[in-house]
């Protein structure tokens, strides 16, 4: 049972506004991912921020449920509550959540934290863990060099995105080079959807990557060069509620609550055409449309729960975790 709808049932049988994904999809965009990094010897790190949920999870890890990246501590402690491990909680340590981070790295056997400042070491090394286990070095080991190659947003085109991918992972690895000429040594990590999904043969030399929007895509993916509109694998139904012939707009039961788009209220969209007059008869009230959210993170997080399909048919529900 999936509520007020069952198993395979059509997605047009959903009351609406409603986020469905495609499973397929899904399942296709992780193994493309895989793929690539498996080729260049590359630990993938998958991202899980983008969907929150277990299934989507198990998908990217290829059920390892081992290796990968949280932008909360309430989606770390909801992995590690579902047996994850060796999780990267990729946010600079806020001071109130010391002692959290401090729990989940006595509970797991690798929870890891990013640092960013002095200050930051210091609150660590206020809060000694327990059971034998430490921070490392003086208390504290750095374990790595994180980095977003969040630029490549700014692109357009596989050129564009090549050639920050090269700047961020020629930078890195000249920093790992300095640290190792001072006796240190540890991994390097990068990544951002677009340069991950269209990487270039220097990131071989990195130790891993942290993409996470690959899995689900959106419209902004496809202009940045990542991907094609076939490869986003959510979609917003909604249905039109009124016609609007002096502003010549449809009006959908689909706000910003559900979808994250230009012009919208809270619990409204409105639709109008690029040119020329919207004919009416085409969408009479009721009419469901089949939105492609222009970023997949803002729009799940208006969801509670995502209907998975596979062609069209009902085969489960999603149910993200929330909160910080």
């Amino acid at each position: 049972m999936l509520g007020s709808v069952m198993e395979g049932d059509c997605i047009t049988t959903l009351s609406t506004p409603v986020m469905v994904v495609d499973v397929d999809v899904v399942k296709r965009n992780a193994e493309r991912m895989r793929g690539h990094w498996t080729k260049l010897g590359v630990t993938l790190r998958p991202h899980m921020k983008t969907h929150k949920t277990l299934e989507c999870g198990d998908i990217m890890t290829g059920g390892s449920r081992r290796c990968i990246v949280v932008s909360t501590l309430a989606e770390a402690g909801f992995y590690a509550d579902h047996g994850y491990d060796d999780i990267l909680y990729a946010y600079s340590v806020p001071f109130d959540k010391v002692e959290r981070c401090a729990l989940l790295a006595e509970r797991l056997s690798l929870f890891q934290v990013l640092l960013d400042h002095r200050d930051a070491l210091e609150q660590l090394r206020k809060r000694p863990l327990t059971d034998g286990r430490v921070w490392h070095s003086e208390g504290v080991e750095l374990t790595g060099v994180y980095a977003h190659c969040g630029n490549t947003y700014g692109c357009r085109g596989a050129e564009q995105i090549h050639a920050v991918a090269r700047e961020t992972t020629t930078l890195v690895l000249q920093f790992m080079e300095k640290l190792k000429a001072v006796g240190i040594s540890c991994k390097s990590s990068i990544g951002s959807t677009p340069s991950c999904s269209q990487p270039i043969s220097d990131m071989a030399k990195l130790s891993e990557v942290h993409p996470g929007n690959y899995v689900f895509f959106d419209v902004q993916q496809s202009v940045i060069g990542s991907c094609g509109l076939e490869d986003v694998a959510v979609r917003v139904l909604s249905r039109v509620i009124g016609h609007s012939p002096h502003r010549n707009q449809l009006l959908l039961d689909c706000g910003w609550s559900a979808l994250r788009l230009l012009s919208m209220t809270q619990e409204h969209g409105r639709v109008e055409p690029l040119s020329g007059q919207l004919d009416y008869s085409r969408y009479p009230l009721g009419t469901l449309l089949t939105i492609i959210p222009y970023h997949a993170c803002a729009t799940a997080m208006m969801h509670s729960v995502y209907y998975v399909h596979s062609g069209g048919r009902l085969v489960g529900k999603w149910t993200p975790t929330r909160g910080w």
